[in-house]
């Protein structure tokens, strides 16, 4: 696990880390001060708006796309799980809820999501495309059915066609980047602060035909997704997302490059104590501001999907 993390860390670019006032590593030469610098600086959103969503309304161009998608998993309670079709253009991350850690295995119900999901997606027809909500909802009754311990939220995303379609319970999300800008970003279901909606075996409990939020977007050839649990999306904010996107792009980073790249970033700001997150700015909003800055320690798991020609 330390090596993994030495390695994710030494890919962070230090444009990132200049930009984000993160130390780097190894020191630029002299000179290079300067170049890293005034990179950085041309990757820096524009002040107003720079965080909002985009429209939709370009036409979208004729042709065939798929999803090559990679991902990174940085453990703390090792209670993540995830799972990736490319054939199928579907991914899929859940989390398993940590309140269940002292009495069963907490990770047991997101593992069984996952599990199932992929298995719906193999056992499928094949060149059919795929629904994230049906996919979700078979894959929560089949771990339901077995008497899976534990609770879990989850996301899955999908390419149907020239489509990007999701579903989702609870914290888990996702962001749909075009031309290093969010387009669609997913909002967390949650009771109150920090109890997200969840799925679990349950005859009372949620189901994903009552609880899931669902939506789709017409895609383009050069979108980027990432999805993540909420270790990724309660440390990293949807500026700093575009900003490290845009960086990836610029770049030329693989999925996996840029998968490593946010994990890293996520995990640097879940230990710093110094700086605000989205986790502390919801903590002191809801507590009435007795609540620390920094950010939460958790598994984080990111996937990254890029949409791209069938052709290339």
């Amino acid at each position: 696990m330390a090596q993994t993390l030495i390695e994710i860390d030494m890919r962070i670019p230090n444009a990132l880390r200049f930009a984000f006032g993160l130390c780097q590593r190894p020191p630029p030469a002299p000179g290079q001060h300067d170049e890293v610098a005034n990179f950085a600086a041309v990757l820096l959103p524009p002040r107003d708006g720079a965080s909002e969503p985009m429209d939709c309304d370009e036409p979208v161009a004729p042709g065939g796309l798929r999803m090559l998608f990679d991902s990174s998993y940085i453990r703390a309670h090792d209670e993540d799980a995830h799972f990736g079709h490319a054939e199928a253009g579907v991914v899929g991350v859940a989390d398993g809820v940590g309140s269940y850690r002292d009495r069963v295995d907490a990770s047991a119900f997101a593992r069984g999501l996952m599990t199932n999901a992929y298995m719906e997606v193999v056992t499928g027809a094949p060149g059919t495309h795929v629904c994230p909500r049906t996919l979700l909802e078979r894959a929560h009754q089949a771990t339901a059915a077995a008497g899976t311990a534990a609770a879990s939220t989850a996301v899955i995303v999908s390419l149907a066609g020239r489509t990007l379609k999701w579903a989702y319970v609870g914290d888990s999300g996702f962001a749909v980047f075009r031309d290093g800008r969010i387009l669609r970003r997913s909002r967390p279901q949650q009771h109150h602060f920090n109890c997200p909606y969840q799925l679990n075996s349950k005859r009372d409990g949620l189901t994903v035909a009552a609880a899931a939020a669902v939506g789709e977007v017409p895609a383009r050839e050069g979108d980027i997704v990432v999805v993540g649990t909420d270790g990724l999306f309660d440390n990293v904010t949807d500026d700093e997302l575009e900003r490290i996107v845009r960086m990836g792009t610029a770049l030329g980073f693989s999925p996996k490059h840029l998968a490593e790249v946010v994990a890293g970033f996520a995990f640097e700001a879940a230990g710093c104590t110094n700086r605000d997150t989205p986790f502390s700015v919801l903590g002191r909003r809801e507590t009435g501001g007795a609540f620390p800055a920094g950010g939460k320690r958790d598994d984080i798991t990111v996937v990254v999907a890029y949409i791209a020609s069938h052709y290339i």
